[in-house]
């Protein structure tokens, strides 16, 4: 395995890091803090190739390889998780899965516009009684001559109040779970549809755009249908992995982060008479944080590299995402530790840090869901 990136991978990681300190790093805190996700930066990332990720050139893409992509996500990790877990939905699950499974059509029609930022897409599957559980989704798809009808409710949807279109999964028959859900793309004005921003105030991520979306006699043709009917359970797991993917890298910027926080803040910070970071106690935390950092960065590059070249990767993936987001949540929760008074506030950035990585622990498959998935990856299903 190659461990240097490449003078190709460099300029998008330079191209990313430059775009996250020079634009996204103002706005981040206030942003946070107003719980208003910073719309105009869209176009911008459009403008930059960042929205186009993988995607090929003929459908506006900007052809990088996986593990430039994910050094994208941590570069925007490191600085903003709103605009990263943005980038994660709008790309990772709605542009890469229509590039993986709609016609030449659909592909035409939306992957161009998903990649300037002229469209917003979100992916619309979690549910009231159906998350870590997706094959119990309750949303119906009510089949008519020439149309599906759905009926039902999704939550926690990122993106789901700004975005112009929307991968909704439902079944055609709730009784046979995985085996009847389908996929559609969604004209998001399509009469019939409801949006609202989640209740309450969220822990972390409050820049983003979190949606409450009810469908209500919602019609859409049938050739909204992405891929083959019946076979949405399996779009919407493949899927994932390209989003677990971005997850796991961000969770590296996070850590990243803190490690970068902890050094300048213990070489400046004098107690004692010296330095707090001329402590063992205090230079044991920052090695075992570097450690984590470097090892975490490794199993994600490992699960970008198998990606590209198309091999399976899903216990990958999920081992890379278990990793990185447990070992960014002990990162932040150390950081605010040595930070002491002065990180129990938003003054110091990781107060934010340590709020917006429990969301990370948590979507696309928590932690537990992640060890079940690599587990039977490992030792198969029993009977």
């Amino acid at each position: 395995m190659q461990f240097d990136l490449t003078a190709e991978q460099q300029a998008v990681q330079a191209r990313a890091r430059a775009f996250a300190e020079q634009e996204l790093a103002p706005l981040a805190g206030p942003a946070d803090e107003r719980g208003e996700f910073p719309l105009h930066l869209v176009q911008r990332m459009g403008e930059l190739g960042l929205l186009a990720g993988p995607l090929k050139p003929e459908y506006g893409g900007a052809g990088m390889d996986y593990l430039s992509f994910a050094t994208v996500y941590e570069e925007l990790g490191r600085v903003d998780s709103s605009v990263r877990g943005f980038l994660a939905v709008h790309t990772g699950l709605v542009s890469l899965c229509i590039n993986d499974w709609a016609s030449e059509e659909h592909k035409r029609r939306y992957l161009p516009r998903l990649a300037s930022g002229e469209i917003i897409g979100c992916y619309c599957l979690t549910e009231p009684n159906a998350g870590s559980d997706a094959a119990s989704i309750e949303t119906t798809a009510r089949e008519e001559a020439d149309a599906y009808i759905l009926n039902g409710e999704k939550i926690w949807i990122t993106n789901g109040n700004i975005a112009d279109l929307a991968i909704v999964f439902a079944n055609r028959d709730r009784t046979l779970r995985h085996k009847e859900i389908c996929a559609f793309l969604v004209d998001t004005a399509t009469p019939g549809i409801w949006r609202a921003k989640m209740p309450g105030q969220e822990l972390g991520h409050r820049a983003s755009d979190h949606a409450r979306i009810v469908f209500q006699e919602c019609r859409v043709p049938k050739s909204a249908l992405l891929g083959e009917a019946g076979v949405g359970f399996k779009i919407a797991m493949a899927a994932l992995d390209h989003g677990r993917l971005g997850v796991a890298a961000g969770a590296v910027g996070v850590a990243q982060a803190c490690l970068d926080a902890c050094v300048a803040f213990t070489r400046d910070r004098k107690q004692f008479g010296k330095r707090i970071a001329d402590f063992q106690m205090i230079q044991a935390n920052l090695a075992d944080m570097a450690a984590d950092v470097a090892a975490a960065r490794l199993l994600v590059y490992r699960a970008a590299a198998l990606k590209q070249q198309g091999r399976p990767t899903t216990k990958e993936t999920s081992i890379a995402k278990l990793f990185a987001t447990e070992i960014a949540v002990k990162a932040a929760s150390d950081a605010v530790l040595l930070h002491g008074g002065r990180g129990y506030s938003n003054t110091y950035p990781v107060e934010r840090y340590y709020r917006d990585i429990k969301g990370l622990q948590i979507y696309e498959g928590s932690s537990h869901i992640q060890r079940i998935v690599i587990a039977r990856e490992l030792v198969g299903r029993g009977e």
